[in-house]
């Protein structure tokens, strides 16, 4: 099996949600989708950070696609793979389910050591 299937499946296998200290959770959400130009690895996936009233603190998702710019110049959907902080958008480049899930649990680090949650 080549890495990146094997990351993958290490990928569908964390779906679900786990808690990460201090009442603050992650979800993952990921499932095989047929290739195409939106998804060209050919899944789906949501991954999310939440405080502990629920409300998201930053993501990386497929979910939907993402315009280039802002105002009346703003491009069509470019891009699917994105990260949300706060209220910001920017793309995301995927290369592997591997370095997702290491982008991502990276974040949530930097996040709970923002919040004083690490010593």
């Amino acid at each position: 099996m080549s890495d990146d299937k094997w990351s993958l499946e290490t990928l569908f296998d964390m779906v679900g949600i786990g808690e990460v200290g201090g009442g603050y959770w992650y979800k993952i959400e990921a499932e095989r989708v047929e290739p195409s130009g939106q998804r060209p690895h050919g899944v789906k996936y949501s991954l999310t950070l939440h405080a502990p009233a629920g409300d998201r603190l930053l993501g990386i998702d497929n979910a939907h696609g993402i315009a280039e710019g802002s105002g009346p110049g703003k491009k069509r959907p470019v891009e699917w793979d994105h990260e949300h902080r706060g209220e910001a958008t920017r793309i995301y480049d995927y290369v592997s389910a591997a370095d997702l899930l290491a982008d991502f649990f990276a974040l949530v680090d930097r996040v709970l050591d923002e919040k004083g949650l690490r010593s």
